[in-house]
């Protein structure tokens, strides 16, 4: 049987390693920094700034305080090594205590020069002043312009917790445990420096494409630094970012069934007979993503094209209703996932009326 104090300091090892790196289980359990002082950080969607500063601070101390629960616990868990009485305690825990002791007070010392001048101390604070323009003076005005555009829907977002990658219209960021990384889009050029295959995913029964992607700045005061994120998240990234992505030459982008197909069906959709919009209708935004004018229009041509007569592709009336890529995507959602070769020659219904379609059918608003 394994001594109390060798098991004690197994499982605080397991834990202080987990607390720190946070996997799924302890994010679920609710053991984290973020929810464990939620109620002092405030609310992410208010105040992201804030709340970061925030929250990389409580994380030092927390974490730095790691070394005096160690000490703690074994001064239950191994009574008869009188950790309880500092002049009783042999020199090496003394020395373990003395260290712990300083780094907590040096943690704490870093926190009162941060929180200096309105945390303007802050390693965040001086990443958002290397933006700060005559336009915008001062790295608060920066933070106001993320916090509002932190708040907008359209936002990309992915990641864990202790690695996620946030682009707005104007902001990329990247936020760690002890920091976060900013970016201005049209200051920056990105690069996919490597990607990497896992066979095995906790999220996904398929294999995952883990993409490291290089954020270089014409700004000498923003450091490079680098995000990562699933291949299957790229094309969604692309759409969010005004800044050009290049990838290196060895770096192959394996995309997914549903994107392949995706690209097929815009493909198709260029070479069908356009739909000569009349001039007194008026296109609005697509009712799927609110972002694009609707440019489709259902009209049945397939029997046009030579398809069997008894086709179940039946005349649509709606109006442009949809743009190209929400069509696609709902088109490729109505398929058998585990048939995508009869994705092509399948018909769907639309989205709108349910009058079933296929891939001919689809026309781009002129």
């Amino acid at each position: 049987m394994e001594p109390p104090d060798a098991t004690f300091t197994l499982a605080y090892l397991v834990f202080a390693f987990c607390f720190v790196f946070t996997p799924n289980e302890f994010r679920s359990a609710g053991v984290t920094v973020q929810n464990l002082f939620s109620s002092w950080l405030g609310s992410e969607e208010v105040g992201f700034v804030q709340y970061q500063v925030r929250r990389t601070s409580v994380t030092l101390l927390v974490h730095s305080a790691l070394p005096l629960g160690y000490y703690a616990g074994m001064c239950i868990a191994a009574p008869e090594k009188n950790l309880a009485y500092f002049t009783l305690a042999s020199a090496g825990w003394q020395a373990f205590l003395a260290l712990s002791l300083c780094l907590q007070l040096l943690s704490w010392g870093l926190i009162l020069y941060w929180s200096r001048r309105q945390w303007s101390n802050h390693p965040i604070s001086r990443a958002l002043q290397a933006h700060a323009t005559p336009q915008r003076a001062g790295w608060g005005v920066v933070a106001t312009s993320i916090n509002t555009e932190f708040r907008r829907i359209d936002k990309f977002a992915t990641g864990a917790p202790g690695a996620r990658v946030i682009v707005t219209d104007t902001w990329l960021l990247k936020v760690t445990t002890y920091h976060v990384h900013v970016a201005q889009q049209t200051d920056t050029h990105l690069t996919v420096t490597d990607s990497r295959q896992h066979h095995m995913s906790p999220d996904s029964a398929t294999p995952t494409q883990i993409l490291t992607l290089r954020v270089a700045s014409i700004n000498p005061a923003v450091k490079p630094f680098d995000i990562r994120l699933m291949s299957t998240e790229y094309s969604e990234l692309r759409e969010k970012l005004h800044a050009p992505i290049r990838r290196a030459t060895n770096v192959v982008i394996h995309q997914t069934i549903s994107e392949l197909f995706l690209d097929t069906f815009k493909a198709q959709a260029q070479l069908n007979q356009p739909y000569l919009l009349p001039s007194e209708m008026e296109v609005e935004a697509c009712i799927g993503c609110m972002q694009v004018p609707a440019g489709t229009k259902l009209i049945r041509h397939c029997c046009e094209e030579g398809s069997d007569s008894d086709s179940e592709c039946r005349q649509c009336f709606c109006r442009p209703m949809w743009c190209l890529s929400c069509l696609g995507r709902w088109f490729a959602s109505r398929q058998d996932q585990e048939r995508p070769e009869t994705w092509l020659a399948s018909c769907v219904p639309c989205p709108t009326c349910r009058s079933k379609f296929c891939i001919l059918d689809v026309c781009l608003v002129g």
